[in-house]
């Protein structure tokens, strides 16, 4: 991976002492989930451990069952793990530079080794949808384990081995998962549901094993060509990273998340994932297990707002496509829904996988996502946000689409006081949540912004007296005396990290005293140095779920970008340099940071990594004397 600053540097080797540390032989544990990195190619992502282990791989799709799910369950989820055997071995893991090439090296006074993981992409063509792994001997001779163990549909269908010497045909039970093969440049052979291969190799030698799509009868992969493809892949991810305009401090992070970015947004689609994992865990054995394999609209603005800032042109307009094509497609609860399936699928029913163990026994595991049926008011103001941010950067939105959004928009002017599950996605029943009141008042005033800006006919009046009635309400209603602060939901004391979002919104003034208190409030209650929480789970969660659980890193990033807006640039720059050193060994953040600093959550997550860039760019502009103003 790329070196962070000598402070990143200095903090992320005191919390992360696996970045170059002793792997285990325990070929049956789980793993830490921030032991892990990933590869892709816009279609599917798989999980890599430092042991050599893909212990996750939903295919041939983000949201398709897994066929590795090792990080669910150990016994029965499944894995594809190549082990060198070496005693005593250290471990490290890196990208190469401005890639998605993952490389595990094995140290050991007897030999060291190499294996390099990918997911092959072609700049001027369609590359088959495989997973290539490689190992290498750089020094001395090492023997090699290797056991290809799939576990199709969620482990739930049974399979055939079919083996012939230097491939393997791996054909579930019915039609759920499609056939696999696994070609190899050494022999296989198969024990039960299993290819295994054991082989030695010298310094110099290297073996290649393919995992993908049945080839066509008598077509193999082309072994002599693996190079080539490995070159090509280099210089796709190359040349996509070099496009960033962003050159300021902090690149390598920042490159890092646009590069993990660009794995979750789909070839097909130009949706955006909030994560390629299900059901890992908020909180160690509890029950806080969500399914994030889904687009939430929520996250497109932040979106929108990252690959606008980067230059990622064609990413930004092939999702504003995809926002587009749900105007249109009216929910159950409301115009608009939560979340969609990456293709703009609605019903993502909800189901628990009770024969998967869970991570660290973390029960139930769920797939889909019941939060789809949820009425949540401020996903409104995330899309008008977005479409004022497509329209202020690309092309002028059509008469068509102006219609729909004024056809939203008069929909929200008669529900935007009702009680919803907010943007936490509770599951403790409705409240009038101060988040939701604040975008409600987004969608009109970025209505009023682009009907002014681009001509466009508009009921005028009839927005600025929601949005001013809107506005008025915040400051009456969700204000509160005792703790000069504003309140997570209406009648209510409690404190919640959303708030953060305000002067990020441009509702209020990052300098205006009602704000400096409400600061002093989130501090008081929900922060640990760089680290904040979004809420407090007791005594009596708002979520109605039992436990509790971590910091919430995308909290912690708006929370150092407010301080930087208000002018307190050194305490920013400070806590966001020690916030660098929260993530893994490459650079790659899950949803939460749980009390000894341990990832938890869906790993990685698109919110977190949008919200690093939303800082550092804003951060970096101002630190540099390009910002001029503390109101933006």
């Amino acid at each position: 991976m790329e070196q962070p600053g000598p402070l990143a540097r200095d903090i992320r080797e005191l919390f992360h002492p696996l970045r170059e540390g002793r792997e285990t032989d325990k070929p049956m544990s789980f793993e830490p989930i921030e032991n892990y990195g990933v590869i892709g190619n816009m279609r599917s992502i798989a999980l890599v451990g430092i042991n050599g282990s893909i212990d996750f791989l939903c295919y041939p799709s983000f949201d398709s069952p897994s066929v590795f799910a090792a990080l669910l369950d150990d016994e029965k989820g499944g894995r594809f793990q190549i082990q060198p055997q070496l005693k005593e071995k250290r471990v490290r893991q890196l990208y190469l530079p401005d890639t998605n090439i993952l490389l595990t090296r094995f140290l050991a006074a007897e030999g060291v080794a190499e294996l390099t993981d990918y997911m092959p992409i072609g700049s001027d063509g369609e590359q088959p949808n495989e997973i290539i792994r490689t190992v290498a001997v750089i020094r001395g001779e090492v023997e090699f384990k290797v056991r290809c163990q799939p576990r199709f549909n969620y482990a739930m269908s049974g399979h055939t081995v079919n083996v012939q010497d230097r491939y393997a045909i791996l054909s579930p039970a019915g039609d759920a998962c499609p056939p696999l093969a696994l070609y190899s440049t050494v022999a296989l052979r198969q024990e039960s549901q299993d290819v295994t291969a054991e082989f030695r190799l010298r310094a110099g030698e290297n073996a290649t094993f393919i995992f993908g799509g049945v080839r066509a009868q008598g077509e193999q992969p082309e072994m002599e060509f693996i190079e080539r493809r490995f070159e090509e892949t280099a210089r796709f991810w190359k040349g996509w990273i070099a496009k960033s305009k962003y050159k300021g401090r902090w690149r390598e992070m920042v490159n890092r998340s646009a590069l993990m970015l660009k794995l979750l947004i789909s070839r097909e689609h130009g949706s955006l994932i909030a994560a390629p994992t299900f059901s890992l865990p908020e909180q160690i054995g509890g029950v806080r297990n969500w399914d994030y394999r889904f687009t939430w609209l929520r996250d497109a603005t932040f979106t929108l707002y990252a690959l606008i800032r980067l230059g990622f042109v064609e990413e930004a307009e092939a999702f504003i496509d995809w926002l587009k094509g749900r105007l249109s497609d009216d929910a159950e609860r409301g115009p608009l829904q939560v979340m969609y399936g990456i293709d703009g699928r609605q019903k993502l029913d909800e189901l628990t996988l009770d024969h998967l163990q869970g991570y660290e026994h973390s029960r139930p595991v769920r797939i889909g996502n019941a939060a789809y049926q949820q009425l949540q008011l401020d996903i409104y103001g995330e899309m008008m946000d977005s479409i004022y941010l497509a329209n202020k950067y690309g092309d002028a939105i059509s008469n068509a689409g102006w219609q729909e959004v004024q056809r939203i928009l008069e929909w929200l002017s008669k529900n935007w006081q009702r009680p919803d599950e907010g943007i936490w996605e509770v599951r403790g029943g409705p409240r009038e949540f101060l988040h939701s009141r604040l975008m409600c008042w987004v969608a009109f005033d970025r209505a009023l912004r682009l009907a002014q800006k681009r001509s466009l006919s508009a009921p005028f009046d009839a927005w600025l007296r929601t949005r001013d009635a809107i506005r008025e309400d915040i400051l009456t209603n969700f204000w509160n005396d005792d703790l000069q602060s504003f309140v997570q939901s209406k009648g209510t004391k409690d404190l919640d990290a959303s708030v953060l979002l305000m002067p990020l919104m441009r509702f209020i003034s990052p300098v205006d005293p009602m704000w400096h208190s409400t600061m002093k409030a989130v501090e008081a209650h929900l922060v640990e140095d760089t680290l904040v929480r979004r809420y407090e789970t007791q005594p009596t969660p708002v979520d109605g779920l039992p436990g509790s659980e971590g910091s919430f890193t995308a909290c912690s990033f708006w929370y150092i970008e407010c301080l930087a807006r208000g002018g307190e640039l050194q305490k920013a720059q400070l806590l966001f340099e020690k916030l660098l050193g929260y993530a893994n060994h490459l650079g790659l953040y899950s949803e939460e940071i749980g009390p000894s600093g341990q990832h938890l959550g869906n790993f990685p997550q698109a919110f977190t990594h949008l919200a690093l860039i939303s800082t550092a760019t804003y951060l970096d502009r101002v630190l540099s004397g390009k910002d001029d103003s503390v109101w933006r």
